[in-house]
């Protein structure tokens, strides 16, 4: 095969190559460091580390680990004492406390594990509280939020008070509000520790389809390690330092694994 042969099929070969998408979390060198009176505590020492747009990943470690502080930062509730925190191609390392919190609205989706849902208004203005921050129109905010409620089972329940609700169903209105302002990443805080064996299934159905379906990214905090295989990589600290960082080779399945459980009925909660 001649020269032009061999550089023509090289060129074939790069054009079939995939492109990795690009990073929506870029971490640096990271440091944060809390003062304590006289004492320095180093909560995080050194962190590097890259999430790509459509990434779901899961974020484990043990108390005092580093993956609280390390949530905060991602979340842009605090900042790095030294490093770069690169967010959707923004420098947000350095950013002021106001700044920090239009970054937030923006850019990121939360979900706790305490719901934080407003107890004396529906859900359909629970979801809206993120647009209202934005500016958007009531016209906007009211389908956008109906959208989001229905993409997480809740058509028809946009009247409804958390009071009227399950825990799971509060749980969807949570991630209803964390998608309505199109946000770069969802940020997920122990978002099954309230919830029973099979609501905490539903819910991780929800997360998986979102980033299966509409190639949401997805960052989950947990302590459970079966919660975490619902993820398609771990990162694992331990003393301020990513101890690990492995991608899930059987991803579990939270839309099959419904199939296999048993509906919830009045006579199990007695």
């Amino acid at each position: 095969m001649g020269n032009a042969a061999l550089l023509a099929t090289e060129a074939e070969h790069k054009q079939i190559e995939p492109v990795s998408e690009p990073a929506v979390i870029r971490l640096d060198h990271v440091h944060k460091v809390y003062h304590m009176g006289d004492v320095d505590v180093h909560a995080l020492r050194g962190i590097s580390l890259t999430v790509r747009k459509g990434e779901f990943i899961a974020i484990m470690g043990a108390s005092g680990s580093g993956k609280s502080t390390m949530m905060n930062l991602i979340g842009c509730l605090d900042r790095p004492t030294r490093g770069t925190y690169i967010l959707d191609g923004q420098d947000v390392s350095g950013l002021s406390k106001d700044d920090r919190a239009d970054i937030r609205n923006r850019k990121i989706g939360f979900v706790f594990q305490g719901f934080n849902l407003l107890s004396r208004t529906s859900a359909m203005e629970n979801v809206e509280l993120p647009m209202l921050y934005a500016g958007l129109t009531a016209t906007e905010r009211h389908k956008r939020s109906t959208e989001a409620l229905t993409r997480v089972g809740l058509a028809g329940r946009e009247s409804s008070h958390p009071n009227q609700l399950s825990g799971g169903q509060q749980q969807r209105v949570a991630i209803a509000r964390a998608l309505v302002n199109q946000p770069a990443i969802i940020l997920a805080d122990e978002p099954t520790g309230n919830l029973d064996s099979r609501t905490a299934v539903e819910v991780m159905e929800i997360f998986q389809r979102l980033n299966r379906e509409q190639g949401i990214t997805l960052v989950l905090v947990t302590h459970e390690h079966d919660i975490a295989e619902y993820a398609k990589r771990v990162v694992v600290f331990k003393d301020g330092k990513i101890n690990q960082d492995y991608p899930i080779t059987e991803q579990r399945d939270a839309a099959e694994e419904l199939k296999l459980l048993p509906e919830i009925t009045d006579d199990d909660d007695d």
